[in-house]
């Protein structure tokens, strides 16, 4: 009964291990990802057709992440959002998995004695720093501590099953079916997610000399078709071209995998060639694996795309009316991004509202039934614009974020809010021109001039607010400042010409009503715009 005790102690004590390990990286990637949250947001900006940039980026992007699934899942979100197309999520992928095997490396190194050094140091700074980006940093050191204290606890939990018959025997059963070690290592890295946990446990195991580099070899080859499982789980519910993505990630470890396992007898005895400990040995094997089969299959990418056409037929429609076009909840993989992501989609709805705004200009001057379906569609899009929006900046608030991009967030809330208003005053400005329109009412020629130039202006107001928040544009913004003045002395001066014009019966007093609630919803607009552009000034 000892021994059974014995037995269920050292696996509570190897999933505590494991667990630590999981969360160093988890740690590790987020104070990384802080420090090097401006060098995401301009990931996108450098990425191109070019197939070796797309590598980089992959490599980069996993090096800070520490999950290669984490940035497959952000790839899927990116096809997903029509961010990226699949020829720039294969390369991106490929790069992910040489970025994945940093960690292995890291992993390999004998710091286990100085890990509750790094640890206690860790936390030190975490605890006691005043400035975010030192205490960013302790995150790090304090994530690298955690991993080795979970190995090193792993490593010591799994002490006895080198002199396990049982296991011994497995280990020999695996070490002559190396297809099986393949599956075996694939189903297990696909329940626990985690291709780098996954390596982290053979490294534990291979330390203490309970598995050999022979049985160890297949298994990681495994680990890597596993780790897709993550990304094929996160494209449920998405387009066809995301499971594409997916279907790329899965295609490439295994094409990647057969071609090693063709070559497993000559591989077995290269790796130990190179030399180092076997914990050294697994993590070159994994380098040179995910390094050779980039090189191997980037040539073929357009085989690679075309092989997941035929397989998944047809392409995403053109996005929906009623849906985001830049913004996918993958994306809060990467906050960072996220955040300039949901920047386009409020520059998307505040392009949607000024479009509203110039149209019923158009229904003032000529009314059409057309443009009022168009306005009242376009006014419907933007309104589930201002929810979904909402909604994204709520879950993006409670990631993890920096400071900075904090303060974008929270801006964010406001102007979706104010662009949803113009919105709304478009619509009052489309009930006008309707009812000009049903009661058969004129404006005078000095009249449509006078809205025509307030429209002119309101609008430049409404665009300039726009594009200061789109390209963070301080000179657009303290325009708008300037022309938002402007309008309110338009507007009382319109609104004293046109009293006079009804005193001296020159304008129909119904029509001279709809013109001064036309001018004074104009006027609100410009308010709206003036908000969004102090909210762009406040942020520099």
């Amino acid at each position: 009964m000892g021994d059974v005790n014995l037995g269920y102690k050292n696996i509570f004590t190897m999933l505590g291990g494991l667990g630590l390990f999981i969360y160093g990286m988890h740690v590790m990637g987020e104070g990384l990802e802080k420090t090097a949250g401006n060098k995401l947001k301009k990931v996108l900006e450098v990425l191109t057709t070019n197939k070796i940039m797309g590598v980089i980026v992959g490599t980069v992007i996993t090096a800070i992440m520490q999950s290669s699934s984490a940035t497959t899942v952000m790839v899927v979100g990116f096809v997903n959002a029509g961010l990226m197309n699949l020829y720039q999520a294969a390369s991106v992928i490929m790069g992910a998995n040489i970025g994945t095997t940093i960690t292995a490396q890291l992993i390999a190194f004998n710091l286990s004695d100085i890990a509750p050094l790094i640890l206690a140091l860790g936390a030190i700074v975490t605890i006691f720093a005043k400035k975010k980006k030192i205490r960013d940093l302790g995150e790090i050191i304090l994530g690298f501590g955690v991993i080795f204290v979970g190995m090193t606890i792993m490593s010591t939990s799994m002490e006895p099953l080198k002199s396990s018959p049982e296991f011994s025997k497995i280990i020999l059963i695996l070490s002559h079916n190396p297809i099986l070690a393949v599956l075996a290592g694939t189903i297990i890295t696909g329940i626990i997610q985690s291709s780098g946990a996954f390596i982290a446990v053979l490294i534990a195991l291979s330390s203490n000399g309970a598995i050999g580099f022979e049985a160890a070899l297949p298994l990681l080859l495994g680990s890597n078709i596993g780790t897709c499982v993550t990304a094929l789980l996160a494209c449920i519910g998405t387009g066809k071209n995301a499971k594409k993505a997916a279907l790329i990630h899965l295609t490439f470890n295994v094409i990647g995998t057969i071609i090693f396992m063709a070559l497993y007898p000559l591989i077995v005895h290269f790796i130990p060639l190179l030399g180092g400990s076997i914990k050294r040995q697994i993590a070159n094997a994994h380098t040179i694996f995910n390094v050779s089969n980039t090189i191997i299959q980037l040539p073929l990418i357009p085989l690679l795309v075309k092989f997941v056409n035929t397989i998944i037929r047809g392409g995403d429609k053109e996005h929906e009316p009623m849906s985001l076009q830049y913004v996918d909840k993958r994306l809060l993989e990467t906050p960072s991004v996220a955040v300039q992501q949901v920047i386009k989609e409020t520059v998307r709805m505040g392009r949607l509202a000024i479009k509203n705004v110039e149209k019923t200009l158009d229904c003032f001057m000529n009314f059409n039934e057309d443009t009022e379906s168009d306005i009242y569609n376009r006014e419907d899009l933007i309104n589930f614009l201002e929810k979904e929006i909402t909604s994204y900046l709520v879950l993006l608030s409670n990631s993890s974020i920096s400071e900075d991009e904090s303060i974008i967030v929270t801006s964010l809330f406001h102007v979706v809010n104010d662009i949803e208003r113009i919105g709304d005053h478009a619509e009052n400005l489309l009930e006008l021109a309707d009812h000009k329109y049903q009661n058969s009412l004129k404006f005078s020629v000095e009249a449509q001039t006078e809205l025509k130039f307030t429209y002119e202006t309101v609008l430049k107001a409404a665009n300039n607010s726009i594009d200061a928040l789109e390209y963070n544009d301080i000179e657009k913004a303290q325009s708008v400042i300037e022309i938002e003045k402007k309008i309110d002395k338009i507007e009382k001066q319109l609104r004293s010409d046109h009293i006079d014009r009804l005193n001296k019966g020159i304008c129909n007093p119904e029509s001279g009503t709809i013109f001064l609630d036309a001018i004074s919803n104009l006027e609100r607009i410009g308010d709206h715009s003036h908000n969004i552009s102090q909210i762009v000034l406040s942020e520099n």
